[in-house]
């Protein structure tokens, strides 16, 4: 391989290497860069002041002065190229695919060098957005999310891709130098091959891209449609994920089968990519073939229901166990390779190290959310930074065994700007260690179900990221088109794999990476993709409430208030250590009220064990107080004290409603059946449950599309204003289910008096 020449002595000794008498070819100089990284001034600047005669190739302007194809584009170059011009290709050209086309421009009749105006992402994003009549209209607050986006496929150019020359450009200095370079050529000047200006992580990059597993079966011999075998030498890297002084020897190379395809073949950049360790940690002392089991059954079962996803298994050694039996495991289950692999490497460096773009990863996390400890912990919120731990707060204080919070890594994340990781995933498994909490005591029974729970919370909230960029996806380059129907068929997989919350908003805010730590999901019309999408949402009927929702941003306004009550003195109306009381928003009665546990990382029924018993019974006694004070006020409401069996709203609450439903905010079915069928789950039952059981009884979502009926006489009516008007006039006592105390109201004739029956 060519040796790189640094920018100085290029500059240096570049205009010695013109004008030695030899005639020059014509060149093609693809720029590769985000936007904002100055690509169209690199070619106006070249252009002005040029010894030769360039043509620029646009694809924003390349239709009469309006945006074009990729077409287009190819035939306007080669035309160039047939007038004797040297062309300038004005892309993003990130993607290798993206600039193959305009490399097979060279040949005999043409050179073909590559500028890469690798700038750093802040800079480009700060132009994009700052900037104003931008040829492609990409300025203004749409523009850090397409930058963004784009940098994440980022994959630098390499002289195999048939480059003769390529420059690297940092910063601003080392674009003037460029830019001199080539304009400076005069008509028999002729630049000589190489890399100029890069940087060993640049270097490390290139590699990335090239290295290759080869495919063996099980006794060591290569598969037919295996890729040819690599040495290990300066133009063949190593195999993926095997650093230097760590390669496989022949008897592990006969089991690195099946599970590790080449970059090429694994396709990176076209699908959302979820990059996670063994949550089963050696911290916690997890039986490997029991967790390894657990891997490839929750793979399989996410695959089934999504597509368009990929998810890769990483570990820190080649030499990995678990690397080894999900191997096998996944081998003999049929679990497809396309989509699945393992990767033996460092989680926090998959793009420099290795050149994996996974805009998500997962962090086997510790119950405290913390950063310390060792292993896979320690080394993600160590290259996450602050800014990954003041994020990680934000969202959540504790986690529980089972479950996983998705944390945006803040665009100053080390791991945003140096790696393209836009979300975090912290998920906590099951805990076999006596010297850890919530310690199982080798019950692996329970243990599996925790641990595929982990795996499905975990899968599930990666497809919520991938759904929100898939559909705010934006198509640059050639791509021009609407998505496909095999695309939308993808993101209705994604949405299907979801548990729908009770309520849904039609709108949603995204976001790709920034440090805007409180929005999340989408931002959509109502029409078109998103509005589809929604629609599909409304009609999912789900029950399985074992993986934790993937909650909008509006639904995690609950959880700020109970994480930061001294902020919200307008809306709370009581604070202790372990709730908070506040006027529900849209109140569905006369008196509508909630009590909000604030036990970090307890957001819904279905996670409540016995040991949340104390708090259940201080916020029913809480509610209990509340309905008394509002009776004494008021002897004519009864109220109804109970839990939604899956809520709308992050954050635990009990709902403290009167019984009267007189309300300009109860306009839906679902409104009235979320308090009126046994989806509503009274207070008291829920704690006999956990008492008995260890866990309350979730009723399924498809009670909220039941028949309107009253909850007096219940009679049938067709809609809610005949059932309103029903309700003023009917006279029949409540039902005998709830004369066990779930009912709280004011004793005839004593304000003062209250009963709960």
């Amino acid at each position: 391989m060519l040796s790189s020449i640094p920018m100085a002595e290029e500059a240096d000794t570049v205009s010695s290497l013109l004008n030695e008498g030899k005639e020059g070819k014509p060149l093609v100089v693809i720029l590769v860069g985000a936007p904002g990284s100055g690509k169209t001034t690199f070619c106006n600047d070249v252009i002005r002041v040029a010894r030769r005669t360039w043509t620029r190739i646009c694809q924003d302007t390349i239709a009469n002065g309006k945006a074009g194809t990729k077409a287009q584009c190819l035939q306007s170059a080669a035309n160039a190229l047939q007038e004797g011009k040297n062309v300038l290709i004005d892309r993003c050209n990130l993607e290798l695919e993206q600039r193959s086309e305009f490399v097979k421009l060279g040949g005999a009749r043409a050179d073909v060098h590559a500028v890469v105006l690798d700038l750093p992402a802040r800079v480009c994003i700060s132009r994009s957005v700052q900037r104003t009549g931008h040829e492609g209209n990409l300025q203004g607050g749409k523009a850090a999310a397409v930058v963004n986006r784009m940098l994440q496929k980022k994959a630098l150019p390499n002289l195999n891709e048939g480059f003769s020359r390529i420059t690297f450009c940092h910063n601003d200095d080392d674009v003037k130098t460029a830019v001199n370079t080539y304009s400076l050529l005069g008509l028999f000047d002729s630049l000589p091959p190489g890399i100029i200006g890069q940087k060993s992580g640049d270097a490390k990059v290139q590699q990335g891209i090239m290295k290759f597993f080869k495919k063996v079966d099980t006794d060591g011999n290569c598969s037919q449609n295996s890729a040819p075998k690599h040495e290990n030498n300066e133009n063949n890297p190593r195999p993926m994920g095997i650093e230097k002084g760590n390669e496989v020897g022949k008897d592990e190379q006969k089991n690195d089968m099946l599970l590790n395809p080449s970059v090429s073949d694994f396709q990176w950049n076209d699908a959302p990519t979820l990059a996670f360790p063994s949550i089963s940690t050696s911290d916690f002392q997890f039986n490997m073939d029991k967790a390894s089991d657990v891997i490839v059954e929750a793979v399989a079962d996410f695959f089934s229901k999504v597509d368009k996803v990929k998810l890769i298994l990483v570990d820190l050694s080649s030499k990995s166990k678990m690397l080894s039996l999900v191997k096998v495991k996944a081998s003999k289950k049929n679990v497809d390779t396309t989509r699945f692999s393992t990767y033996a490497g460092d989680i926090t460096r998959l793009y420099t190290g290795g050149g994996l773009h996974c805009n998500v990863i997962a962090n086997a996390s510790n119950w405290r959310l913390k950063p310390g400890g060792g292993g896979v912990n320690a080394a993600i919120f160590s290259a996450g930074g602050e800014a990954l731990e003041i994020a990680t707060k934000e969202q959540a204080d504790t986690i529980c065994p089972g479950s996983s919070i998705i944390v945006p890594v803040p665009r100053t994340s080390p791991l945003s700007q140096r790696e393209g990781v836009t979300y975090v995933i912290h998920v906590l498994g099951p805990n076999m260690n006596p010297q850890r909490p919530n310690c199982l005591k080798d019950d692996y029974v329970k243990g599996c179900k925790v641990l595929y729970e982990a795996y499905s919370s975990l899968f599930n909230n990666f497809a919520s990221i991938a759904r929100s960029q898939n559909y705010q996806k934006e198509y640059s380059g050639d791509s021009k088109s609407e998505p496909t129907k095999s695309v939308c068929k993808s993101f209705e997989a994604v949405v299907e794999c979801q548990r729908s919350s009770s309520e849904q908003k039609s709108k949603r805010e995204v976001s790709y990476g920034s440090d805007c730590n409180k929005k999340s999901k989408s931002n959509g019309d109502s029409g078109g993709l998103p509005g589809m999408l929604e629609k599909e949402e409304q009609k999912s009927e789900r029950s399985d409430h074992s993986a934790k929702s993937s909650w909008g941003s509006w639904a995690h306004a609950l959880h700020q208030i109970a994480m930061h009550p001294e902020k919200h003195n307008r809306d709370v109306i009581e604070i202790s250590d372990d709730f908070v009381v506040l006027n529900d928003l849209y109140p569905k009665a006369k008196k509508h009220i909630l009590v909000t546990s604030r036990l970090p990382g307890l957001d819904c029924l279905a996670e409540i064990r016995r040991e949340h018993l104390p708090m259940l019974q201080k916020m029913h006694a809480a509610g209990l107080k509340w309905a008394e004070q509002f009776s004494r006020h008021d002897p004519s409401l009864v109220f109804r004290l109970g839990y939604h069996s899956v809520p709308s709203m992050r954050q635990l609450h009990l709902h403290v409603i009167s019984q009267d439903f007189d309300s300009t905010h109860l306009r839906k079915k679902k409104h009235w059946n979320s308090f009126n069928t046994p989806f509503f789950r009274d207070s008291i039952d829920v704690q006999e449950e956990i008492k008995m059981n260890g866990l309350a009884t979730i009723k399924d979502e498809k009670l909220l599309s039941s028949e309107l009926r009253c909850h007096h006489c219940k009679s049938a009516h067709p809609n809610l204003p005949r059932l309103k008007s029903h309700i003023a006039t009917c006279k029949a006592p409540f039902p005998s289910h709830l004369q066990n105390g779930q009912l709280v109201f004011a004793l005839s004739g004593s304000s003062d008096a209250v009963s709960a029956i």
